[in-house]
């Protein structure tokens, strides 16, 4: 299905639920903090250079981007998260609209979450890893910018998430990506085909806990 993501489009940017697109299909969602690479991953999986804007300033992404794949298959971007400079009343704003987009958005299957390997598991990536828990939503995590560090710090990086995530009750998968070095690509796809093409299941009720952006 390689294909299917080469011929993403840009379908519209949303400041507030109400402004999406249909809620019908299947949604995958990218989120991450500002500087983790997030962009970069979104433009390097559909082969596309400008894709999602990338900039030198974190925290641009402000609104809900979407992409559509094909009439039933989107891939979402959302505000980054962690940025603090910005003004209170814009943060709260963020959060606000990502809290009603993964609690209410019923098309959304599942969460790629973007980690600079230097530096993972930051609080902002718990709050959304125990978000993903409580509403049994599936999580990819990306740790971008492999080609960072050598292969061994790499792959003992890995390892090292591995075993912080070994203890969660809900279904997550990791693995290395390189934008730069364009590794990791064909893993991306594949669970991204595994999701879209997987049979429909009713998520699990939890109170969603409140995330900080």
């Amino acid at each position: 299905m390689n294909s299917l993501y080469y011929q993403a489009k840009f379908l519209l940017s949303a400041p507030e639920l109400k402004s999406t697109p249909v809620d019908t299909g299947r949604e995958v969602a990218f989120a991450g903090r500002s500087n983790a690479g997030k962009s970069s991953a979104l433009n390097t999986l559909t082969n596309q250079k400008a894709l999602a804007r990338i900039s030198k300033t974190p925290g641009r992404t402000q609104l809900l981007n979407f992409f559509t794949l094909n009439e039933q298959h989107r891939l979402v971007d959302l505000p980054g998260y962690g940025y603090a400079k910005v003004p209170v009343a814009v943060k709260k704003k963020w959060q606000l609209l990502m809290e009603e987009y993964l609690s209410d958005r019923r098309s959304l299957y599942g969460i790629i979450l973007v980690m600079d390997i230097r530096h993972p598991l930051t609080e902002f990536d718990w709050q959304m890893i125990t978000w993903c828990n409580y509403s049994n939503k599936p999580l990819h995590i990306l740790l971008t910018k492999a080609d960072k560090l050598n292969h061994g710090a790499a792959k003992n990086t890995l390892l090292a998430v591995q075993r912080e995530l070994k203890d969660l009750d809900m279904p997550v998968s990791l693995q290395l990506f390189s934008a730069l070095k364009k590794n990791g690509v064909d893993e991306i796809h594949q669970r991204l085909d595994d999701w879209f093409q997987a049979p429909d299941n009713e998520a699990s009720k939890g109170i969603s806990p409140e995330i900080e952006i």
